[in-house]
């Protein structure tokens, strides 16, 4: 079915513009008159399939991020708690907006408010864009009319999940350049600088050193079949890609991340964090401990914590509280779990789980600065090992031409 462009006004003289899948442009024009819309100008059907992939591509790099909807709840909540109606701030966030995909989403929420819509159902329509916390928070917070400050709880978290995110991130860029510089170098050596030093060999190949003749062999072959390498590697990282994608996958690395003494610790405290935020800021909302419990098993990026959760849901149901199924769950460190009791036991579980989540957010950027800080010096001494070696083999490969007697 072709989809149409539109631009239309309200009653009340505003502007709305979208897109309507339809089977002809008259469709359109029902539908629009239908919903108190008075069309103004109906754009060409979308071109024929064959323009998918450049779609596709361009729709790749407009996509929505995290930081984006951080933005766009900052800007609301702003306007909102200034005293305007949401339908109003609405607007003025969608013509303050200047991500162009993010616009269209924005009037689209706002279309379909005007259309007689809450706030959360026409959330709802763009599940890419809007968490389903972000979403039961909204709901919440209608329910109880307190929107207002709901929109103030979701920026804190956001503002404190980006943080994180970026901490992490910015953590890790230097040794990830460091890894490519390492690995940029060591080919330069092999593909450039040591064929320098073969046709000097040819004639003495016997010799020189093992050591040395095994490097020029090495380059030669990088140097004839470096495409065949490329697409062995390639192969390898797309299978990797698509087994961790599987069920199976996922579970065994996951496993294996909560096996391992250096990654463990910081896994759980990443996820701890995640789980203590997401759930208090939910309780802290107004939605219901179950219905929130729901929504932080799919936050949870680790699945095997994510599936012990289960338990916790149950035990919750049954009457046993949070704290004593999340203790049976054996995932959760012992601090958080008597930090949550505590919560529970003085009616104050939503403040004590954003502590918990304070606590271990602040335990992840400390445990990340170790690890960068040991990491960083290996990379170097690795690098200057690899690199050394090398050197060092082609020397002595030409004091052994220099000491064979002509």
């Amino acid at each position: 079915m072709p989809e149409f462009s539109y631009k239309a006004t309200d009653r009340m003289g505003k502007i709305v513009e979208g897109l309507m899948e339809a089977p002809e442009e008259k469709a359109v024009i029902n539908k629009l008159q239908n919903l108190g819309y008075i069309p103004i100008k109906i754009g060409a059907p979308s071109k024929s399939r064959s323009f998918s992939l450049e779609i596709d591509i361009t729709a790749f790099f407009k996509r929505i991020y995290s930081r984006d909807v951080m933005t766009f709840t900052q800007q609301l909540s702003t306007l909102v708690s200034a005293g305007l109606p949401l339908d109003k701030s609405l607007f003025i966030v969608a013509e303050l907006t200047e991500k162009g995909e993010l616009q269209k989403v924005v009037r689209d929420v706002l279309a379909s408010i005007q259309g007689g819509s809450s706030f959360a159902d026409a959330l709802v329509k763009h599940p890419k864009v809007f968490s389903k916390l972000y979403i039961n928070m909204v709901r919440a917070g209608e329910a109880g009319g307190v929107l207002e400050l709901v929109l103030e709880r979701l920026v804190n978290f956001l503002e404190s999940s980006q943080e994180l995110k970026d901490y992490i991130t910015s953590s890790m860029l230097y040794p990830v350049l460091l890894t490519g510089v390492c690995g940029i170098a060591i080919v330069i050596l092999l593909t450039f600088v040591i064929p320098r030093f073969s046709t000097m060999f040819e004639e003495v190949g016997k010799g020189i050193p093992a050591s040395a003749q095994f490097l020029m062999g090495l380059s030669a072959f990088i140097k004839g079949y470096w495409w065949v390498i490329l697409g062995v590697v390639a192969g390898i990282v797309v299978s990797v890609k698509k087994y961790l994608a599987t069920e199976q996958g996922r579970l065994k690395w996951d496993g294996l991340k909560l096996k391992l003494i250096v990654v463990k610790a910081l896994v759980q405290k990443i996820e701890v964090a995640r789980f203590a935020r997401t759930l208090g800021t939910l309780i802290k909302s107004g939605v219901p401990i179950l219905s929130a419990l729901n929504i932080v098993k799919e936050t949870i990026g680790n699945v095997i914590i994510a599936g012990s959760l289960v338990g916790i849901h149950e035990g919750v149901k049954e009457g046993e509280g949070i704290s004593k199924p999340l203790k049976n769950a054996n995932t959760f460190p012992p601090l958080a779990i008597h930090m949550i009791t505590v919560g529970e036991e003085t009616g104050k579980l939503d403040e004590m789980l954003l502590k918990v989540a304070d606590t271990y957010e602040q335990d992840v950027r400390n445990a990340v600065k170790r690890f960068i800080s040991l990491l960083e010096p290996a990379l170097i001494f690795f690098m200057a090992i690899v690199v050394g070696a090398i050197v060092i083999t082609m020397l002595l490969a030409i004091i052994s031409v220099n000491d064979i007697s002509f």
